[in-house]
């Protein structure tokens, strides 16, 4: 049960005219202990100046200063819900719950928006009525928030990202349609379980409905730092993964080759010795090469050719 559930709307609200001209976009924060690194994070966010945002915090029952850094910027909020610890996917979804806006994604408390990334991701929005979602160059900062790393730009497919190649999709600098989010179910999956098993799960979902377009520009970025939770536990969160996967294929009955493919890597999964070079060689290698490897089932790369963004064919 919420214990406080306030809803603050931000005292400088955007104009009619802002509102318009741009998509509303609403960014959710669950945070819990987060007060190493979040005045960094919401700074990053409210310093954009979209001119049609729409952001909620979520305090997911700290005991530190979180609420105390949250305060010094409630007046740049559009909410924020103070709850117990209930994890941080419950704390999405309680986000999500009080959200209105047409664009949807999330910032996790240690991470960073780009500069300007915001306006990248609404006017793609705005100019590409059949977008549903998309996803820029992948990026990380250091510790202490410079950018450490801008990964060459990726393409994404349903049947690579359910082989187990281009499936890392940067949380981060994703974002979607509310009809996407509403289609798929309208949910993050909450279970607890490890890493970031819940991006995963619902990115299969939203595979099933769209396909994910990349922009050729910088939306947001991972903070490397020994609490990172996609760190930690990766043995696990790989199982869990491989089991989504298969309930995939199983609901619809997948290609054979993939299905073929996924038995493969079940069965070498329980011969110790063969594990470690299918794992780090094969799929490793697989991994690589299929984000390059043109292919039929690609979208278009998203560019900007100067005043507008275009599909590169």
């Amino acid at each position: 049960m919420v214990l406080t559930s306030s809803l603050i709307r931000s005292e400088s609200a955007s104009s009619p005219s802002a509102q318009a001209e741009w998509p509303r976009i609403t960014l959710v924060t669950a945070v819990y202990n987060g007060e190493k690194y979040l005045d960094e994070t919401i700074r990053s966010i409210v310093q954009q100046g979209y001119p049609n945002l729409e952001y909620i915090i979520v305090n997911d029952g700290s005991t530190d200063g979180t609420a105390e850094i949250i305060e010094k910027y409630k007046g740049h909020l559009s909410g924020c819900i103070t709850q117990p610890n209930r994890g941080m996917y419950a704390a999405l979804n309680a986000g999500f719950a009080e959200s209105t806006g047409e664009i949807m994604g999330w910032l996790n408390c240690s991470d960073m928006l780009h500069v300007g990334g915001l306006r990248v991701v609404g006017s793609v929005f705005r100019q590409l009525a059949e977008v549903e979602w998309v996803t820029g160059h992948p990026t990380s900062f250091e510790e202490n928030g410079m950018t450490a790393y801008v990964e060459r730009l990726k393409r994404w497919s349903r049947y690579r990202f359910l082989a187990g190649a281009n499936k890392y999709i940067q949380q981060e600098s994703t974002f979607w349609r509310r009809s996407l989010w509403e289609k798929a179910g309208g949910y993050v999956d909450a279970s607890g379980r490890c890493g970031h098993v819940a991006d995963f799960e619902l990115w299969v979902r939203f595979f099933r409905h769209a396909r994910l377009y990349t922009v050729d520009a910088l939306i947001g970025g991972f903070r490397l730092h020994g609490a990172s939770r996609g760190v930690q536990q990766v043995a696990e969160c790989q199982r869990i993964q491989q089991a989504i996967v298969d309930a995939e294929l199983d609901r619809e009955d997948g290609p054979a080759s993939l299905r073929a493919l996924r038995a493969m890597h079940r069965a070498i999964g329980h011969i110790p010795k063969v594990r470690n070079w299918w794992n780090g060689y094969f799929i490793g290698g697989m991994q690589h090469a299929f984000y390059h490897w043109a292919a039929g089932d690609w979208p278009p790369v998203i560019e900007y050719d100067g005043d507008h963004w275009r599909f590169r064919r």
